[in-house]
């Protein structure tokens, strides 16, 4: 169980964004690849003369920053694509367990060519629904197996969202050099806070890149770490985000999906980087910048797939190339001068290859520098480290697997270690 824990998300996000830029990805014997080389393919196709139907699964409903990302673009793909509502049918609230099988099964029966699923407990109960319904696609954020499952009518999707946090946190790093030149606190105390669900190699991921682009732009930075161990629940969100600020946190950021961080830091007066959408219109004193995957790209590419019976990557990635990883609009009466160039400037270098979120002469372990990990990519069931990940001086994030697999603790960042 703590080594599940220490795969996955995802949550992303989840609100989540993160590499599978211009290198050439892995793939196996049966053509899987984490590349979205082929996204945009027809994706402006007109299917309103199709009899194609579209199901989604979600764990929440608009409630919830990260299922009202999934939602939101959903409806995106839809208008894009031409569908009617009789096209495209959405079930909320749907629990990760036996009841997100008979959810897919309802789909299935009310006529559905594909479905897809957001989060990550999700993924058994698809995969029994795959292996069922042979006839129907099966797409699922965040998952793990498609690559090794072995079924062509299951697929993964995920992005690099890491990326996107990697800029959100330059913004994070700027803001608190800011502060440091205002003579607000002195450099060695610039600590940051991070609410997170969960200690899965998602979340994980996730606030690292997130602390490593504050960090390069703000050297001193350090960062305390709590989880909630749940998803969505607004009052522990904003308890945790509270302790991190009674705790020396100068600014906030998370990997949870209720506003209860936000409004903590709005209430208290400190700024907040969050995840999945802007809370600048709720928070506009505090708020600095989210990042996000936008689903709207791979959802358009996985229903045209259907429409056209091409074949649908097993195991998918977006990207910031792909625009399938992204960041608000910058709060301009909040971020730091100077904010926009040093976002673009290191955007510009990760989508050229230059610049890797976790090139391992950034950070270092217990004091060293990493020159080898073997990271769980091919999850089985003891959860066996199988994959070297690191080459040519970094982590390679997302390559081998779509979703994250970085679960290291890096120096620099408390965060509790399960047990």
């Amino acid at each position: 169980m703590k080594k599940w824990i220490a795969v996955l998300l995802s949550v992303a996000m989840l609100f989540a964004f993160a590499a599978c830029s211009e290198q050439t990805q892995p793939t196996d014997d049966e053509g899987t690849s984490a590349n979205a080389e082929n996204l945009t393919d027809g994706a402006a196709e007109d299917l309103s003369n199709s009899d194609i139907k579209v199901g989604f699964i979600f764990l929440h409903d608009e409630n919830s920053t990260y299922d009202k990302n999934f939602i939101d673009a959903a409806r995106a793909a839809q208008a894009a694509l031409n569908l009617s509502d009789e096209q495209v049918l959405f079930k909320t609230n749907i629990p990760e367990g036996q009841e997100c099988y008979e959810a897919a099964a309802e789909l299935v029966d009310e006529g559905c060519d594909v479905v897809f699923a957001d989060s990550f407990g999700h993924e058994s109960y698809m995969i029994q629904a795959a292996t069922e319904f042979p006839e129907v696609q099966f797409c699922h954020a965040t998952g793990t197996r498609a690559h090794t499952e072995g079924l062509s009518n299951y697929h993964n999707a995920f992005a690099s969202i890491y990326e996107g946090r990697y800029l959100a946190g330059i913004v994070a790093g700027m803001k608190l050099n800011e502060m440091i030149e205002a003579g607000e606190f002195t450099a060695e105390e610039a600590k940051m806070g991070y609410v997170g669900a969960f200690p899965y190699a998602e979340v994980i991921s996730g606030y690292t890149s997130f602390y490593l682009g504050a960090k390069s732009v703000c050297p001193t930075v350090t960062m305390t770490v709590k989880y909630t161990s749940s998803w969505f629940d607004e009052a522990l969100e904003k308890e945790a985000a509270n302790a991190l600020i009674q705790e020396g946190c100068k600014l906030i950021s998370q990997h949870a999906d209720s506003m209860g961080a936000p409004t903590a830091c709005e209430t208290a007066g400190v700024p907040n980087v969050s995840y999945n959408g802007s809370t600048a219109s709720a928070c506009p004193n505090t708020a600095l910048v989210s990042s996000r995957v936008n689903w709207e790209p791979y959802f358009e590419y996985m229903i045209n797939c259907v429409a056209k019976g091409e074949a649908i990557d097993a195991d998918w990635c977006g990207s910031l190339q792909s625009g399938s990883v992204e960041l608000s609009e910058l709060n301009e009466g909040v971020v730091a001068e100077g904010t926009a160039e040093a976002v673009a400037e290191a955007k510009a270098k990760l989508e050229a290859g230059e610049l890797h979120v976790f090139d391992t002469s950034t950070f270092t372990v217990d004091g060293e520098t990493l020159t080898s990990y073997m990271a769980d990519v091919d999850t089985d069931d003891a959860y066996t480290p199988d994959t070297e990940a690191i080459s040519d001086g970094y982590f390679h994030e997302s390559e081998y697997r779509s979703a994250p697999y970085f679960d290291i603790i890096i120096d620099g960042i408390d965060a509790p270690v399960e047990e």
